[in-house]
């Protein structure tokens, strides 16, 4: 479900109650831990962590327009979903969160390219999550991004 929320604390106030503690404690670890010069704002409807244009003026190449996206939080209609792209340019990262979440989660990995989907919402791991968070650098993540361009 996309939201038509216009700023990061719009999209917190319009949450269900049901998921907003979860959300909430989502959006602060991923705050807590993500390396300076991401930016919080909004993409796609969603809570969008991203590089702004101020540091890759390109921005995002399906609308340059808006700044390169990095990580997203949506509420869904059946689970909260972590999007990262990260885990979807980089097999080295994707291989470490996966064999990592189950030292972290009670549940089973719930997951697809880039999106991590949490139905559980007591049970996101927030300190894995937190780790997450801290893997990938502004540079790092415009280097990956670019080099997706270049053809080999």
């Amino acid at each position: 479900m996309t939201s038509d929320a216009k700023t990061p604390q719009d999209y917190l106030d319009n949450l269900p109650d049901d998921r907003k503690a979860a959300v909430l404690s989502l959006r602060q670890a991923i705050l807590d831990n993500l390396p300076e010069g991401f930016t919080e704002g909004m993409g796609y409807g969603m809570l969008c962590y991203s590089v702004p244009h101020a540091l890759y003026p390109k921005g995002y190449h399906c609308d340059p327009k808006l700044p390169l996206p990095f990580i997203s939080i949506a509420s869904q209609k059946n689970f909260i979903a972590l999007y990262h792209m990260g885990l979807y340019a980089n097999q080295e990262l994707l291989d470490w969160f996966v064999a990592a979440y189950s030292k972290h989660a009670k549940h089973k990995l719930d997951m697809g390219k880039s999106c991590i989907r949490f139905k559980k919402v007591d049970d996101i791991p927030l300190d894995l999550i937190a780790k997450l968070a801290q893997k990938i650098t502004v540079a790092d993540w415009i280097a990956a991004y670019e080099a997706a361009f270049v053809k080999k």
